[in-house]
């Protein structure tokens, strides 16, 4: 099993293009599924996630073509979709336990061929998320469902019907799953108490590019006007503010200097605004962000995750591990997922100073320095807070489990390295 080693102390400084989103990638996939017709997704990154839902979307037979290509001179991937005819109907356990996002095959099926055989999702250890909002919003549509064995079976006699659907709590999963189930619905829909996440608006960019009809993009409330058909489209994946937030994160950890290229402003006001509470220089330019550390003292910050537009809980963790090297004391408030500190007990290890408290809330303090120590990453985005402390920790870091880390960063090594940190991939063959 591979891992990755770092010595720290390094400044990091210079220019990191940032790829486009996996949350938003995995929908755009799926919803290929609504229609007969080829459906291109452009400046597609190359992850685990990636290749484990097209595994998926081969399964239930759809055709993938990928090509390489360029986003600003920067390497990337195009994929094209078609699926004429489903040739299955089901989403198998073996493939679905690989990644939890596989639950975007509901409402398509749903919506195309009104039936759905999907195992209950695994994915990342992060806490309970519920599969009961998604299901609700089927039902609301007309579905039948019935839960026996592991497995999900979602039914429809002719096409889904429009609903009034209020989210009793927001959900990006359930949001996706839902819109896309109703583009097909005979009538309208309304989609109250709705996800606002970029992604999602990303994703109904793609289906009224299909001929679709959405209203309400990027609010929480959003109106779809059901059609009979849609057909193929050429759409280019948004950036992923999550990477660019992380090494953000990576240039104000090491008091650093990094552009952020491709990424997008306005994804990320309220992570960019701790930053520059935390005394960071942030500004956007002609390309994307520059974040700018060098010779910075930064001080502690409270932080609470929230849904979008508040601070991203898969930012929790990076902003965290920050914390670590400012001034005085910082509470990091959870609230999306009761599971979120599992990466404390590493940091722990390499000499921070953090007191959790129940499942919600820790506090941090700041400390003159971290220590390199063999860690163990227990899911992604805590995989990187484990990254990050080793960017700064005297001495050497090992980092094992990095298969967390492919599943939502393309090419990190390769992408630090060129901003001056000092990391390598260890296989297990470079193993003494």
């Amino acid at each position: 099993m591979d891992k990755i080693k770092i010595r720290g102390g390094k400044k990091l400084e210079g220019k990191i293009f940032i790829s486009g989103a996996k949350n938003a990638a995995l929908p755009l996939i799926c919803a290929s599924l609504l229609t007969k017709d080829t459906v291109t997704l452009t400046n597609m990154p190359r992850l685990a996630d990636i290749k484990a839902m097209n595994a998926l979307m081969t399964q239930l037979g759809t055709q993938i073509d990928v090509f390489d290509d360029f986003v600003d001179g920067h390497p990337t991937q195009t994929y094209s979709y078609r699926t004429p005819q489903a040739v299955s109907l089901t989403a198998p356990y073996d493939l679905v336990r690989k990644m939890r996002a596989s639950y975007y095959v509901l409402g398509p099926l749903l919506a195309r061929y009104g039936r759905c055989e999907l195992s209950l999702p695994g994915g990342c250890a992060i806490g309970a998320r519920p599969m009961d909002i998604h299901l609700s919003a089927m039902e609301q549509l007309g579905a039948k469902i019935e839960i026996k064995n592991g497995y999900i079976y979602a039914t429809a006699e002719g096409r889904l019907k429009g609903a009034h659907i209020i989210f009793p709590m927001v959900s990006v999963g359930a949001t996706c799953n839902a819109l896309m189930a109703a583009v097909l619905a005979e009538g309208n829909t309304i989609l109250e108490n709705a996800a606002r996440e970029p992604e999602i608006g990303d994703l109904a960019q793609l289906l009224n590019d299909m001929g679709a009809k959405i209203e309400g993009i990027g609010t929480a409330v959003l109106k779809i006007e059901g059609v009979k058909e849609l057909y193929g489209a050429v759409h280019k994946v948004i950036a992923d503010r999550i990477e660019a937030g992380s090494y953000a994160v990576a240039a104000a950890i090491t008091r650093g200097k990094i552009e952020l290229l491709n990424a997008v402003p306005e994804t990320l006001r309220r992570p960019m605004q701790v930053l520059r509470d935390m005394g960071v220089r942030v500004s956007e330019t002609d390309n994307g962000i520059l974040v700018d550390a060098e010779g910075c003292r930064l001080t502690g910050k409270d932080i609470m995750t929230e849904p979008f537009p508040g601070f991203p809980t898969d930012l929790q963790a990076q902003f965290l591990a920050l914390m670590l090297t400012a001034e005085g004391a910082s509470m990091v408030t959870e609230t999306i997922f009761e599971n979120r500190f599992m990466h404390v007990p590493e940091l722990l290890r390499m000499g921070a100073n953090i007191n959790v408290h129940g499942h919600a809330s820790a506090i941090v303090r700041g400390v003159e320095k971290l220590s390199g120590a063999p860690v163990m990453a227990t899911d992604l985005r805590a995989s990187f807070a484990l990254i990050l402390a080793g960017l700064v920790a005297e001495g050497e870091t090992i980092v094992n489990r990095v298969y967390h880390l492919d599943r939502g960063y393309e090419r990190l090594e390769e992408k630090l390295r060129s901003v001056g940190a000092d990391i390598e991939r260890l296989h297990e063959s470079d193993e003494e």
